[in-house]
């Protein structure tokens, strides 16, 4: 994963990036056997209650307890997003595949995410779960072993709950619990967010033709949008207006990132934030940049500018009033933007 920042105002530029290597599978190799867990720990069963409950239900049961959502976004994992985002402080996101919920992304600070709540000190959670660096799974003759490094333990440990997993998005700078997705193993194995050892058949999901990655770069942009308010408001800040122009200066940036197969913000074709956004005639006061590539999907990469310094200045910079989000395939581009006052 790769993900950089850069921002102009008053003629002074500032750059910070970061890269993280995408997980990919491990050469296939003997796994362990399903076991309860390092030390013989036990393995904590699914909550009675919270939005966890959801994961295998139907459509009808889900939107008997959530409603009917917001709009539906495409994802690249076969499922497709209902997305509840009337409320950004109740803000879900359900994944149903087959006409049944197979991950559940929550980050609206007063959804029931037992048996963990957001904003929970990271301290607690490792006070209540063993946290595991490698996690074997048993899925349909195939075994498959999740290897976590020491960043993904402290920023995206993953907890089996029962039949199901939850996946812990924290906030480094403050050490609090920043979302949940929960998910089934069969979603969790087709997304791979560690590193992945198995044998049998590694499941994939299928590819996706023209059309369809065009619904899925929509909906990505919109959830970026969504969750990037969700996170001003969490900190007392204003929420973003959307803006049309400054939105596709930042889509032709992430195309032209995949099509010269570069990762910067300056362009040789385009140049840099500055002189795209004249391009795209956006009049503006201040302006930033947060770009990522390889990332699985739109909260995956909103978490990942949280946790990374110059990143999370842009998202929760005061100051900015407007943003365009642009993504294609798995390059993203934000551009913030403050407008002049009228």
């Amino acid at each position: 994963m790769t993900i950089g920042f850069y921002v102009s105002q008053n003629d002074s530029d500032y750059k910070d990036s970061l890269i993280r290597e995408e997980p990919v599978p491990a050469p296939e190799q003997p796994a362990h056997p399903k076991q309860r867990g390092t030390a013989g720990y036990e393995i904590p069963e699914r909550p009675e209650e919270g939005l966890s409950v959801l994961i295998g239900k139907n459509v009808a049961e889900v939107e008997k307890v959530l409603g009917k959502p917001q709009r539906i976004d495409k994802s690249s994992y076969d499922y497709d997003w209902y997305i509840y985002n009337l409320f950004l402080d109740k803000y879900v996101q359900v994944g149903i595949l087959d006409n049944k919920a197979v991950t559940i992304y929550a980050i609206g600070r007063d959804v029931n995410v037992e048996p963990f709540k957001i904003g929970k000190p990271l301290e607690e959670i490792f006070t209540t779960f063993a946290i595991q660096t490698n996690i074997t799974i048993d899925y349909e003759g195939n075994a498959y072993r999740l290897e976590l490094n020491d960043t993904d333990v402290n920023t995206m440990p993953l907890i089996q709950l029962g039949d199901i997993y939850a996946q812990l998005y924290i906030d480094k700078f403050t050490g609090i619990l920043s979302s949940v997705r929960f998910i089934d193993a069969e979603t969790l194995i087709k997304m791979r967010p560690y590193e992945v050892a198995y044998r049998g058949t590694l499941i994939e999901a299928r590819e996706l033709g023209e059309e369809e990655w065009q619904e899925v770069e929509m909906g990505a942009e919109k959830q970026i949008f969504d969750l990037t308010n969700v996170l001003r408001v969490r900190h007392g800040l204003e929420t973003v207006k959307w803006d049309e122009k400054t939105a596709e200066a930042a889509y032709g940036h992430s195309l032209d990132m995949f099509e010269t197969n570069t990762f910067s913000h300056e362009s040789e074709k385009y140049g840099d934030l500055s002189d795209r956004l004249k391009k795209a005639r956006v009049v503006y006061q201040s302006a930033g940049e947060n770009i990522a590539a390889n990332y699985g999907d739109a909260p995956a990469v909103v978490e990942g500018w949280l946790n990374s310094k110059g990143h999370r200045e842009a998202l929760l910079n005061k100051d900015f009033t407007h943003l365009g989000v642009g993504v294609y395939r798995k390059y993203y581009t934000q551009n913030f933007i403050q407008k002049w006052l009228e």
